[in-house]
């Protein structure tokens, strides 16, 4: 049984449904790494056959991304690591990793988050926001249609003033996509 609380930073569905227990929400920033569509999902949002695109925390210098840090208390944390990795891991594109995130407002935690392994073949950095469109708003998996997760982010992000730009013009162009 772990002896603190965890905490786990949300950056895509996680922030609009994080499938556990939930003590506390901060928003945070994760410095270092950006918000992208640039894993290729053959389970969720997608198949094997038609992959959809879901987002992951790419590398890059310079860059950060602000999400949610959710704080779960030291007796559910195996339950939640558990659950997460099931979720998360299904495919070995992400990698877990603790990582330090700064609260809005002061102060911070190590947390946490799911990473894309650049080395695994679900990778797929460098794709125009158009040919990201064009994949979203065709794509179903397993938990539902890709446009669903995109407009489900995008939403949530916007509600805790955190709106980001690349995804706010994807949802505007997958739905003129969907009504054409």
């Amino acid at each position: 049984m772990a002896k603190q609380d965890l905490w786990v930073f949300g950056y895509g569905s996680l922030i609009w449904n994080p499938g556990f227990d939930v003590t506390e929400t901060r928003i945070a920033r994760l410095p270092g790494w950006h918000r992208s569509f640039c894993m290729s999902s053959i389970h969720h949002r997608g198949t094997v056959d038609s992959p959809g695109l879901v987002l992951a925390l790419d590398v890059a210098d310079g860059a950060h991304c602000d999400g949610v840090a959710f704080r779960v208390e030291a007796a559910k944390a195996p339950a939640t690591i558990d659950y997460l990795r099931e979720r998360e891991l299904i495919s070995s594109a992400y990698l877990e990793r603790e990582l330090p995130v700064t609260f809005h407002g002061g102060g911070g935690a190590v947390a946490v988050t799911y990473v894309i392994d650049r080395d695994h073949e679900q990778y797929v950095a460098g794709m125009s926001l158009e040919k990201q469109a064009r994949i979203i708003a065709h794509a179903v998996g397993g938990r539902g249609p890709n446009d669903e997760y995109l407009y489900n982010t995008a939403a949530h992000l916007a509600e805790l003033d955190l709106a980001d730009e690349d995804l706010d013009w994807l949802v505007h162009r997958v739905r003129v996509l969907k009504q054409g």
